[in-house]
């Protein structure tokens, strides 16, 4: 492996411990500061705006300026962010931190261009789904740690610990050694890329996906608590078995090539949504996360997929347009979520997986085949 993939992947997996602390607990402290599920909704579908709007700017710039400096200014805008929300005390607060840290992830179009041009002889499937397996793998341990120190300490105690782990991840970031901007990319239009009918299509198809898988996520955790009466270790036991299923599925789907592993990792979120729902002992909950893995497997398999619908002087603008048609969901499922849990907390379940089932439907018929494969 390229030396500074190891390092990437290092500073990747510490800061996948320390977002593992409080990620699947963050509805949980949202409910404590004193939000509603429909409230809840609502600011994680303000996340999902800001998230939504960072992608496409960050892949123009990644491809005009360098990858280095972007990823270097995410993780340094996520390490104060983490600092701002340890020490929030009211809920307005808290959500300004909350969204500032959700900007950070305009670092994944140049992270996957970075991956993707220091990946040498691998695949760009098997390359960018070991770094988020990598990522995964560090959030394996962080709900544990999350649960613990919530029981002992209060929910407020996973943000500080969050932002010691931040730290020492940034500390390897900026280690980093930069990579040659692609020599046609100056002279590129973006108007080439919007022309390309397949990449778009292709699009389409991501933002129905993404919106499908992630509909039964936002308010999961407070379906087990408030519904089925599980503990925060509990949670934080699932919030780890979903760490192991992120590394399992995205190594294994990562193998097989785009389409069926896209297709693979729906089926494993739809058994997700249907084993929660119908599901009544920690057994079924266990399997359940473990299989939402499907989900991170998804969305990296789709931008890899992008790759080959494009040219290398693309790739930065690609890869933001592409997680912006993957994070404009994240907008609008919470405030359905919050607004069919307030009327039936099982409906967002229940709801979610037909339109997995429509999805999977969708991509049999149209996601794009490689050239070669006809």
């Amino acid at each position: 492996m390229n030396p500074a993939l190891l390092r990437l992947a290092a500073a990747l997996f510490i800061w996948g411990l320390g977002e593992g602390t409080f990620f699947y607990f963050q509805p949980l402290y949202l409910a404590e500061l004193g939000a509603n599920p429909i409230k809840i909704g609502q600011i994680l579908g303000g996340v999902g705006i800001a998230a939504t709007l960072v992608h496409i700017p960050a892949g123009y710039l990644a491809d005009k300026i360098g990858r280095r400096p972007l990823l270097r200014a995410s993780w340094t805008v996520g390490w104060l962010a983490a600092l701002l929300m340890a020490s929030a005390e009211n809920l307005p607060l808290f959500t300004t931190a909350l969204i500032a840290y959700s900007l950070t992830t305009f670092v994944i179009s140049p992270l996957n261009s970075y991956v993707t041009a220091a990946r040498g002889q691998w695949t760009v499937e098997r390359a960018l789904t070991l770094i988020s397996a990598v990522f995964s793998a560090g959030m394996v341990s962080g709900p544990l740690i999350g649960g613990w120190l919530g029981e002992n300490y209060g929910l407020r105690s996973l943000y500080i610990f969050a932002a010691l782990a931040f730290t020492i991840s940034v500390s390897i970031i900026y280690t980093l050694p930069s990579q040659d901007i692609h020599q046609s990319a100056k002279e590129f239009s973006p108007k080439t890329l919007l022309q390309n009918t397949r990449y778009l299509s292709f699009l389409v198809l991501i933002f129905f996906a993404v919106f499908t898988l992630y509909l039964p996520q936002p308010l999961a955790q407070n379906f087990l608590q408030d519904e089925r009466g599980l503990s925060l270790s509990q949670i934080g036991l699932l919030g780890s078995l979903g760490g192991i299923g992120n590394v399992s599925l995205s190594l294994i789907l990562g193998q097989i090539g785009a389409r069926a592993g896209f297709l693979l990792a729906q089926l494993a979120t739809a058994l997700f949504a249907l084993l929660l729902w119908r599901g009544s002992e920690m057994g079924f909950y266990s399997l359940a996360y473990f299989l939402l893995g499907g989900y991170r497997a998804a969305r990296s398999l789709a931008a890899a997929h992008v790759n080959s619908l494009i040219d290398d002087a693309q790739m930065g603008l690609a890869y933001g347009l592409t997680e912006t048609a993957s994070a404009f969901p994240l907008i609008l499922a919470p405030p359905l979520a919050g607004y069919l849990y307030s009327s039936s907390p099982e409906s967002p379940l229940y709801f979610g997986l037909v339109l997995i089932f429509v999805s999977i439907i969708l991509t049999i018929r149209f996601f794009p085949r490689l050239i070669q494969e006809g």
